[in-house]
């Protein structure tokens, strides 16, 4: 399930009445959809099997299998949100992790409430997108904008009124300013080592006495930076 797609319910109850509120209570809510409904709880294991649900509303009382025998063929596929008349398997349900427990008759309010805690799991388990590293950027020349690869780059000074970004064609000056540099550029690549320096670290040659060693250049660390940049760099 991907961020813009609407959770995909399957309802399971014996009573179809039941199935009918559930139905209609699906339908008004944004971002749910019914895949598959039935009165028998076995039509719905195929389904979940196959992964195309995310979300069941699971009764637990029914005359082919129960709702707790139920969970347990179909393990954590997807979660589930129980709806009974009975009180008594409360706890029951807790300990297979269920969302919430609606007991019947329940209204839309408390419906929602268990939607929510739904989506909230749902999406908890979603995993991180991948964040698209750039390779190259657009810098403010003095006349012009200018588009420069990040790995030409070897490292960035600041200057009086300029920063200068050092590459193996020669020195470029920009208007941009180092703290706009320091959050513009990707941490996994640069690091700030001095008020006056955020160097490539793909570019660092050694390390000398203090000083790393970018094209030749030695260039200074910062006391306020050098602990944090050692530990970028794997040292501590």
């Amino acid at each position: 399930m991907s961020n813009t797609s609407p959770v995909r319910c399957v309802i399971v109850d014996d009573e179809p009445l039941a199935v009918g509120l559930l139905v209609q209570y699906v339908e008004k809510t944004p971002g749910l959809e019914v895949v598959f409904k039935t009165t028998h709880v076995l039509e719905a294991l195929h389904i979940i099997e196959q992964g195309e649900a995310d979300l069941l509303f699971l009764d637990i009382q029914m005359p082919e299998l129960s709702g707790m025998q139920f969970m347990k063929l179909i393990g954590n596929r997807c979660k589930v949100i129980l709806t009974t008349a009975y009180t008594a398997y409360a706890l029951e349900g807790y300990e297979h992790d269920v969302v919430d427990y609606l007991l019947k008759p329940f209204s839309f309010d408390r419906y929602m409430m268990a939607v929510i805690k739904a989506k909230e799991r749902l999406e908890a388990r979603q995993p991180a997108v991948a964040k698209e590293v750039p390779d190259h950027i657009f810098i403010r020349a003095e006349y012009r904008i200018q588009k420069l690869d990040l790995d030409s780059i070897f490292y960035i000074e600041a200057l009086r009124d300029y920063i200068g970004f050092h590459t193996p064609g020669g020195k470029i000056l920009s208007l941009e300013s180092m703290k706009k540099m320091e959050a513009t550029l990707p941490a996994e690549k640069f690091i700030r080592i001095h008020k006056s320096y955020i160097i490539n670290r793909n570019k660092i040659e050694f390390l000398d006495r203090g000083k790393v060693v970018i094209n030749g250049q030695y260039l200074p660390v910062g006391e306020t930076y050098r602990e944090k940049f050692m530990a970028q760099i794997g040292i501590i």
